[in-house]
């Protein structure tokens, strides 16, 4: 299937807490579960106004519905390490179940692990 071939091996990055040894905790990001997914900058005439506006650059991110993206999660594409957070919820766009077709969408944007 054509939409197959342009997935490309992709990484949660998962937010956890750890104790900072002094009261407190520091935020880590680690790597989490390993899934397929495409990811497709819009370039559409909308997207570039926005992004002469201040909105960073738009993508949609393609997955099997099994793998169902919320609102927020951070992955890592492998092949260039490039990091999207994801700004819409995976329940939202979907195939339906009787459809041969099996992917879920979800848009993303361009995004910098906070230090």
């Amino acid at each position: 299937m054509l939409l197959e071939a342009a997935m490309t091996k992709c990484v949660m990055i998962d937010k956890r807490t750890a104790p900072d040894g002094y009261g407190g905790f520091d935020t880590v990001w680690a790597d989490g579960a390993e899934f397929m997914a495409a990811i497709r900058l819009d370039s559409s005439m909308q997207a570039r106004i926005a992004e002469q506006q201040g909105v960073t650059s738009l993508y949609t991110i393609i997955t099997k519905k099994s793998i169902n993206l919320q609102y927020h999660d951070v992955l890592r594409r492998v092949s260039d390490g490039k990091i999207f957070r994801v700004t819409s919820d995976g329940d939202d766009n979907h195939t339906p179940d009787v459809a041969t077709l099996n992917m879920r969408a979800v848009s993303a944007e361009e995004w910098e692990i906070p230090r």
